[in-house]
């Protein structure tokens, strides 16, 4: 059979290892393999789909980004976008697709199964936020930028007396916040699953102050609501092909630093990490683990399986239904916040 691989939504660390996972067991198990450049929308129009050799995805282990591309494209809201899909991938000869991608691209992918197309998705999102999986493709490399900061942040904070902001990605959930956070040694950390006022921003930096220290590194997630600020940070945005506000635009580290300042009279200063959380390396655990689920999307394909996603559960490779996957959004649970709080 020939399986075609795809890479959907934003890059993340791992996505070649996973497409070489991917490839390298379908050639292992006699199959042949195409790429589709840049997501969904490279299965909207002819020209974009090419056959992988074994050349091709060598030396791709520790490249970050993604060789195939990738897009926001979504076939749903396209007039017969999941027929059209389909009926380029069967002009190209593709017997089954394996769509590497967050709850966005995976949501598409189950409209697939749904229509016949044999499909088995590979879960990647920096976000760490889809259901039942312990571990998405990205989000290891992502803490891991996070922490590397706020161990830097630290020491200008510490020489200059400031309040340091620190916004970094997690658009409904803050798993890269608050991982991060803990990993770095935030001193308050703010997501979108435990909303959390101004007065309690000051009042955590004026306790410190009274404690004798000098400076405060706050972490919040990009999708992190203060009441008192939503209409300072980014209303009316523009949305993607999901709906989804362009958060990179809302501004909320911005937003909470200018105001930090206004209230306190602390010199308060705003770091977006933004795309390096993305780019760069893959760490050891994400290419790890992006092989070990590339390789048994490939497997599941191959035996004629569909509608299923190999996860991590419990510390091991586990098959659950795509549909379960994207039901529902896995945010951070309130035991592991807590956690958080202990060292502000």
């Amino acid at each position: 059979m020939r399986i075609g691989i795809l890479t959907g939504g934003g890059d993340a660390p791992g996505l070649n290892a996973a497409i070489r996972g991917v490839a390298r067991r379908a050639f292992q198990l006699g199959h042949r393999v195409s790429g589709v450049q840049n997501g969904w929308a490279g299965c909207l129009e002819d020209g974009m789909i090419d056959e992988l050799s074994p050349e091709g995805v060598r030396g791709i282990l520790p490249l970050g980004g993604t060789i195939l591309g990738t897009s926001r494209t979504n076939p749903l809201k396209v007039k017969d976008g999941v027929a059209t899909v389909i009926r380029v991938l069967r002009r190209n000869g593709i017997d089954g697709i394996v769509p590497i991608g967050g709850d966005d691209t995976l949501s598409v992918a189950a409209a697939m199964h749904e229509a016949g197309f044999p499909t088995v998705g590979v879960p990647k999102t920096i976000d760490n936020d889809l259901s039942l999986t312990e571990f998405c493709i990205g989000f290891d490399t992502a803490v891991g930028v996070v922490t590397e900061a706020l161990d830097r942040l630290h020491t200008t904070a510490s020489a200059h007396h400031r309040v340091m902001v620190v916004e970094v990605m997690g658009r409904d959930t803050g798993w890269v916040a608050l991982v991060g956070g803990l990993a770095g040694g935030a001193d308050l950390i703010v997501i979108p699953e435990f909303e959390l006022t101004l007065r309690e921003v000051v009042g955590h930096l004026y306790r410190r102050r009274g404690d004798g220290k000098l400076f405060s590194i706050i972490v919040i997630a990009e999708g992190a609501h203060i009441p008192e600020l939503e209409e300072e940070a980014g209303a009316g945005q523009e949305k993607d092909a999901f709906g989804h506000v362009q958060l990179a635009k809302r501004g909320i580290g911005d937003a909470l630093a200018r105001r930090v300042e206004r209230e306190t009279g602390f010199e308060t200063r705003v770091t977006v990490l933004g795309h390096l959380q993305r780019g760069g390396s893959p760490t050891p655990t994400d290419r790890i683990w992006a092989t070990r689920l590339g390789v048994r999307a490939a497997e599941l394909i191959a035996e004629g399986q569909s509608g299923v996603i190999p996860i991590r559960r419990n510390g091991e490779v586990d098959i659950v239904p795509l549909a379960d996957v994207v039901k529902e959004t896995r945010r951070v649970p309130k035991e592991l916040y807590d956690l958080s709080k202990v060292f502000e």
